[in-house]
């Protein structure tokens, strides 16, 4: 008789880690592999940076401009991450470019250069002959960057959260709001028919103003993940012996440059939010702005108040300088007025007595957001991208032509403003209005003492009173109250276990009364959390 054949196992089907689990993993693999048990130092953050991927090279090159945060030495090695990308293997070129155009390589381009001129966290660039014998350059977007981009971007957002929950570093440091503005500026640079129509508006703008331009797009080859645009030849700005031997005027250069970028700020509430060299050329005697992808915005009331700031700044003008300063930004719990006052005051003296040419408006700048953040007030992300372009852009001028002040320049571009757009007649009428105003006003004052009089006579007058500047300390000593608690509930759990442990309480637990144990534990933890608390405190 035949044996019946055994059923076969079943094979289990291996189990597949989902994307978010991957990554973690690939992530913690990297920092394994850099050892970063053993701590960190500047090279070794931007290596990990670059090894993790293009979100965290992009983290990187804001973080770089935050010296508020990280210490100048991390800085200064961050800023590598805008030109030391490594590029993309040229078969992975090749295979976005004929997914996007679902033809081969050869029938676009007649030729193209395997080498890139550059590569980016988000894309890299590669110079290309079309069939019309016209030089273009192509920009192609690393594949799959969008998805790699949002899984990072929601383990930042968890790592944040678990950050704020065991930590006071969170409550110091609003980086939900670094990871927010850097996921909306790594969306604005990975949509390339976005940066087409900055490329185009750009062009719009600065078409009265013969040294100023940008590249030309071709539209008919441009999709949202290849963007071809003309070959620039000519000079990089920062290349000073090159101009020199060209005949250029370094100084006159740097005038225009800041005279341009004073425009696209103030004027045109459209500007580059990266300007640094790389980005700038010279070629047959016009300033060529490249890679504008990542373009800031000012709303037409955030560029007023701006505009109104420098000003109250030049003019030493504290109380315009405070009210700006809370209609600007975000105001996140209660603000303490006097202490907002003098923080603006002592910055006010700083530079007060300065002359504008040795001002430097990129640092002026970065102070006045490091005050509002101390004094809790938020700004808009187009006022801190502003920040860091004019920062950038200082740089430059320092690097290239120190005696022109960009500072000099936009006070004397609103100036000419002021003189342009003083209407005498309008003047008039509203110094007539506000006079108007105050005389209403003054009429009825005899009617008002009159009121608070008659309710003081009857008793119904209440005053008031805020201790400005009190928060403080008495959280302080409210903190304090609280730990004596602790304290004495721990005691009071050791003296009733110890207690109990000398009575034969049923159940036991090692010998000893259940509840007794259970109060020496909780006695434990009180302490334990107490100690941490203390000794967080001192450090």
């Amino acid at each position: 008789m035949r044996r019946a054949d055994k059923p076969k196992p079943k094979k289990q089907k291996k189990k597949t880690d989902s994307p978010s689990v991957s990554r973690l993993k690939e992530m913690l693999g990297v920092l394994r592999q850099h050892d970063i048990m053993h701590g960190v130092n500047p090279e070794k953050l931007r290596l990990i940076l670059e090894d993790m991927g293009p979100t965290y090279v992009k983290l990187g090159q804001i973080m770089s401009m935050r010296s508020d945060i990280l210490p100048q030495a991390y800085c200064d090695e961050l800023v590598h991450l805008r030109a030391d990308v490594k590029p993309m293997p040229f078969s992975q070129v090749q295979q976005v470019i004929e997914q996007e155009y679902g033809a081969s390589i050869q029938s676009i381009f007649s030729d193209i250069d395997p080498e890139p001129l550059g590569a980016a966290s988000i894309a890299q660039v590669h110079a290309a002959t079309l069939k019309d014998k016209s030089r273009v350059v192509v920009k192609v977007q690393r594949p799959g960057i969008q998805e790699t981009m949002s899984q990072d971007i929601t383990l930042m957002r968890k790592a944040v959260r678990i950050l704020k929950a065991v930590s006071d570093l969170g409550d110091t440091l609003d980086f939900s709001a670094i990871i927010d503005e850097m996921w909306m500026v790594a969306q604005q640079e990975m949509n390339f028919l976005l940066e087409a129509e900055h490329m185009e508006e750009f062009s719009r703008l600065n078409r009265e103003i013969e040294y100023v331009t940008c590249p030309k797009v071709d539209q008919s080859l441009t999709t949202s993940r290849v963007l071809v645009m003309e070959y620039v030849e000519g000079v990089q700005v920062d290349d000073l012996k090159a101009l020199r031997q060209q005949g250029y005027d370094i100084k006159e250069i740097g005038v225009k440059l800041a005279e341009n970028y004073c425009k696209q700020v103030l004027d045109d509430a459209f500007f580059h939010a990266d300007p640094h060299p790389g980005n700038i050329w010279i070629r047959d005697g016009k300033i060529v702005w490249l890679d504008l992808g990542m373009m800031g915005r000012l709303t037409s009331r955030d560029k007023h108040l701006f505009r109104a700031a420098i000003r109250a700044v030049v003019n030493n003008d504290v109380y315009e300088l405070k009210n700006i300063i809370l209609t600007l930004g975000v105001v996140k719990g209660r603000v303490n007025h006097t202490r907002l006052y003098t923080d603006l005051d002592d910055m006010v003296l700083k530079y007060g007595d300065m002359d504008l040419g040795s001002m430097n408006m990129g640092q002026m700048v970065q102070e006045l957001l490091e005050l509002a953040k101390n004094n809790g007030i938020g700004m808009p992300t187009g006022v801190t991208m502003l920040a860091r372009g004019v920062v950038t852009m200082e740089g430059v001028l320092a690097a290239c032509c120190p005696e022109v002040s960009f500072l000099k320049i936009v006070s004397a571009h609103l100036a000419g403003e002021a003189v342009s757009d003083f209407d005498l007649q309008k003047e008039l009428r509203h110094k007539a209005q506000a006079f108007y105003n105050l005389f209403s006003k003054g009429i009825e004052i005899p009617a008002h003492l009159s009121d608070v009089l008659k309710m003081t006579i009857k008793g119904q007058t209440k005053l008031n009173l805020e201790l400005t500047g009190s928060e403080e300390p008495l959280g302080n000593i409210d903190r304090m109250v609280n730990r004596i608690i602790v304290c004495i509930i721990t005691a009071a759990l050791l003296i009733s276990s110890s207690t109990i442990c000398t009575t034969d309480m049923n159940p036991k637990m090692l010998g000893i009364p259940l509840l007794g144990a259970l109060g020496y534990i909780a006695a434990l933890i009180l302490g334990g959390w107490l100690l941490f608390h203390i000794l967080r405190k001192k450090k």
